[in-house]
């Protein structure tokens, strides 16, 4: 398909390089924009510089963050305790959806994949055993998704936390084989919180 514009087609491929956007979808979004109000669109676009500008990873538990802590981190009331491990930013979100759990979290940024090539130095793995280190966290949940990856991602976690005072534990299995975290239902992913068992190796 030819484009008439050199602006148009540089708007395209920028969608298209989006997850899920193939250039059909692409065209229609861009057309979409065309047709607002300039302001409108500058609007959009001034969202996105800001969100570059702005939006930063929390230095303690690595979620998203307008400040070096996040919200949660910086929360008094919440059970600075208990850790919450999970893969990634959806997961934490999901996860405070269902108002199920209070304690604080910790980010991976993905699991082990070595068929992505992505190995547990990829990962914030490091960062979470110097939190426990430092002496105040009592458990740790492993809350990744119940597939192989996530599970080879728990086993070399509990590997490394294992010769410590801690208490190790992972969600029930209310949450399907093979789901992803984020994409199961408040209500199903609440309940396996809450029951929540000791992680068996």
């Amino acid at each position: 398909m030819e484009i008439p514009s050199i602006y148009l087609e540089r708007a395209v491929d920028q969608f298209s390089g989006l997850p899920g956007i193939g250039r059909k979808t692409a065209m229609r979004l861009v057309l979409h924009l065309l047709k607002r109000e300039p302001d409108d669109v500058r609007a959009f676009a001034r969202s996105l510089d800001e969100l570059v500008q702005n939006v930063r990873y929390c230095k303690i538990c690595h979620n998203l963050s307008d400040e070096d802590e996040c919200s949660i981190c910086k929360n008094p009331r919440r059970d600075h305790s208990t850790v919450c491990v999970v893969e990634n930013i959806q997961d934490v979100m999901a996860i405070e959806a269902t108002q199920q759990f209070t304690g604080v979290y910790h980010v991976l940024g993905g699991i082990i994949s070595p068929m992505d090539g992505i190995g547990p130095q990829d990962l914030e793995i490091t960062s979470l055993v110097q939190r426990v280190e430092a002496g105040d966290i009592r458990e740790v949940i492993l809350a990744l998704s119940p597939t192989m990856e996530g599970d080879t991602t728990c086993f070399y976690i509990y590997r490394r936390l294992a010769d410590r005072e801690l208490k190790i534990t992972t969600l029930a299995r209310g949450v399907a084989q093979n789901d992803q975290l984020h994409y199961t239902d408040e209500a199903t992913l609440g309940r396996s919180i809450l029951d929540r068992r000791p992680f068996s190796a």
